[in-house]
């Protein structure tokens, strides 16, 4: 009987699903379903609810368990459903056993805030990735107006350089040519740990201690975080990938302050610019918040501006979801239709600069790392059109652009 883990939401859940995944099955847990959940936005939680209901219409006999952030901070909206047979907070779901005794606790969900350490999970398999993520930092210990999320991870807590050394040591080994460090405020790695090292610290020493890794990328970034051995990484360290997501969220100063955000509009252009003058092949993606609360037109469009002023080409945008308890949610309300609105501007905006970004590249030549599907991705990420193996490396010729992907032919 199958064990079967569903993950919504973002990367760092991507990489705990591996993790839960072997924790249930050294409980030996069979025919069961966990869905690891996200609670980002409404949306997040609504999509979850609606896919637990269709799993169980489809497998009545099967234990559903629901863990992950919206199980941690509404624990209650799942203990509700009578599809859920358990809820189990973001701590318990990594522990194995949380999985054993099922039927005695049906709600396991402690306090977040009082977990002080995030251990090295040892996840040594990614099912069906050929890049491998490794979290080496959870939680946050800021308090965007907006955000839910420190409520389902708790503070800021990093995993030891020595674990993360040696978990990534064992992923090479095991055939992952790629590493996406994870985390959920990643460049504030290392300010719990004995002797405060920094994000860069950690780039520097991985890629000295793991020569057999091929290429090691960074998940999201807070630029005003980022610290001067980083920089220098960027600058020196040809193996770690020249592509950079940045949390934006809007690109007008009054929003940001609104949002509790430490930068402004300035800092993320000097940031882009001085990370292309250390690496002139860089990339940038940006997350964006569409129709935050009190967000006139105008200041919408200072976020369709800072697309070109800071030359992002990756966007990932969502509309404003007000979450209960944050104060976002009691600020004035643009409703959801504007949201939604602004939002699809802002992600026509995105597909204009990828287009852009992707003509741009038509003539070269890149080295990818080939996925499942005929899909490889270049050194800054782009998505390249090529049947071959998956998990190896090619040069190709990018011939042309088709449906947002580069069109790959081998190079001569």
């Amino acid at each position: 009987m199958s064990l079967d883990v569903v993950t919504f939401g973002c990367r760092l859940n991507g990489y705990e699903s591996e993790a839960i995944r072997a924790r249930a099955a050294e409980a030996q847990l069979r025919d069961a379903v966990i869905f690891n959940t996200c609670a980002v936005t409404a949306e997040a939680v609504r999509q979850s609810r609606q896919a637990i209901r269709r799993l169980r219409r489809q497998r009545p006999g099967a234990r559903i368990i629901v863990t992950g952030c919206a199980a941690q901070t509404e624990p209650q909206t799942y203990a509700a459903m009578a599809e859920v047979d358990q809820v189990l907070g973001n701590q318990e779901k990594l522990k194995a056993d949380s999985y054993c005794g099922l039927a005695v606790e049906r709600v396991r969900v402690n306090d977040i805030m009082s977990v002080a350490e995030t251990a090295s999970q040892m996840v040594d398999s990614h099912d069906g990735h050929t890049r491998a993520f490794l979290q080496v930092q959870n939680g946050c210990d800021h308090r965007c107006t907006f955000c839910i999320i420190p409520f389902g991870r708790g503070n800021s807590r990093s995993v030891g350089m020595g674990e993360v050394i040696a978990e990534a040591r064992r992923l090479a080994q095991r055939g992952f040519a790629e590493i996406v460090l994870t985390g959920v405020d990643l460049t504030s790695y290392g300010a719990d740990l004995p002797g405060a090292p920094t994000l860069g610290a950690l780039v520097r020493k991985l890629l000295k201690l793991v020569p057999e890794l091929r290429r090691l990328r960074l998940s999201s970034l807070d630029s005003i975080e980022t610290d001067d051995m980083l920089l220098a990484a960027i600058a020196e360290e040809d193996r770690l990938m020249p592509h950079f997501h940045l949390s934006v969220q809007s690109g007008d100063d009054l929003i940001l302050k609104r949002m509790k955000r430490r930068h402004s509009r300035a800092d993320t252009i000097a940031f882009c610019q001085k990370v292309r003058r250390l690496r002139p092949d860089a990339a940038f993606g940006a997350d964006f918040i569409a129709g935050f609360p009190t967000e006139t037109e105008a200041m919408f469009e200072n976020s369709l501006r800072l697309v070109d002023e800071a030359g992002l080409s990756f966007l990932h945008v969502f509309p404003f979801s007000p979450r209960a308890g944050t104060p976002a949610a009691r600020m004035p309300q643009l409703g959801r239709q504007t949201a939604k609105a602004r939002a699809a501007r802002l992600r026509a905006k995105g597909d204009t600069a990828l287009a852009a970004h992707l003509g741009g590249m038509i003539g070269g030549r890149q080295e990818i790392l080939l996925e499942k599907g005929g899909l490889g991705r270049t050194r800054c990420f782009a998505p390249v059109r090529f049947d071959g193996t998956a998990g190896h490396f090619v040069t190709v010729a990018l011939a042309g652009v088709q449906n947002g992907q580069l069109v790959g032919q081998l190079a001569a």
